[in-house]
């Protein structure tokens, strides 16, 4: 069974920074491409980050460069976000999941519970 499970968020200052984890498991996670995603009150879920299965390439929303950095550690089948110089538009329920492996192109159901990033002003 596929389980998602996101961690890290709090509540925030302006500028302050977080670390993100999520544990995934139920699919064979060093084959898949992982995303970060987000969904802020009101608004449709978005990618916010993405990285390869090996780690080496990595890509970004231009609303977050330069300030998120994704990474993985494939020996703990975990996916991490690096958030820095954060602002008011990033509050919002952060999410993970897998991506493409082959021809299996996710995101995938079920989601995880996500994690909540306030940020404060």
């Amino acid at each position: 069974q596929v389980q998602l499970v996101e961690s890290g968020g709090g509540l925030v200052q302006d500028g302050g920074s977080l670390r993100l984890s999520c544990a995934a498991s139920g699919r064979k996670f060093d084959i898949y491409a992982m995303g970060w995603f987000r969904q802020a009150p009101g608004k449709d879920r978005e990618k916010v980050a993405s990285v390869s299965s090996s780690g080496a390439i990595t890509k970004y929303d231009d609303s977050v460069k330069g300030r998120f950095t994704i990474s993985r550690d494939n020996a703990k089948d975990t996916l991490y976000l690096q958030i820095n110089s954060l602002r008011a538009e990033d509050t919002a329920v952060y999410y993970c999941n897998f991506l493409s492996a082959g021809t299996s192109s996710g995101p995938f159901d079920p989601w995880g519970p996500g994690t909540q990033v306030t940020v404060s002003s």
